[in-house]
């Protein structure tokens, strides 16, 4: 199967985002960056493309223009493996962006994010649906996930 790489619009951004980007995930790097040249349409030598890997997974950055946004309707998913990397990807991505529910956050260049913890699916899908759905109320009361409370109400000795 072909590799999918995720390509991210920006307006004059992209290679400030994607240092950004690299500077939160460890083992990520930019690959390439690509200027305009005189066919334009934007000035000859400013940023086109920056290619950059987050732990392996290939993205490409264009400078478009204003012309699109982000929006929710795609978002990427950080699996976390415990508490303390959901605080360290909520706290350095939502810097300058903006909090949502349920995980989910917008950062400083409007892309959105889930910050979840690993086992989230099996845990709202759980066979006990009682417990699924406890997790599922506790969890749309949350912006951040807190793990703790989270397994406390889908155990039923949480508040």
């Amino acid at each position: 199967m072909p590799r999918i790489t995720p390509n991210l619009w920006f307006d004059t951004q992209s290679k400030e985002a994607a240092e950004f980007y690299i500077s939160v995930f460890p083992n990520s790097r930019i690959t390439a960056v690509t200027y305009y040249g005189d066919a334009g349409p934007r000035e000859a030598g400013t940023v086109l493309t920056v290619s950059f890997e987050l732990d392996g997974q290939p993205f490409l950055a264009l400078d478009g223009g204003p012309e699109f946004t982000f929006t929710e309707a795609v978002s990427f998913e950080v699996e976390c493996a415990d508490q303390d990397e959901i605080d360290y990807y909520w706290t350095k991505l939502s810097e300058g962006g903006s909090e949502g529910p349920c995980g989910w956050l917008k950062d400083k260049y409007g892309l959105s994010w889930q910050i979840a913890p690993a086992g989230m699916a099996e845990l709202l899908n759980d066979p006990d649906t009682a417990r699924g759905q406890r997790a599922m109320k506790a969890m749309f009361g949350m912006k951040k996930i807190d793990l703790a409370a989270l397994l406390a109400a889908a155990d039923g000795t949480g508040e």
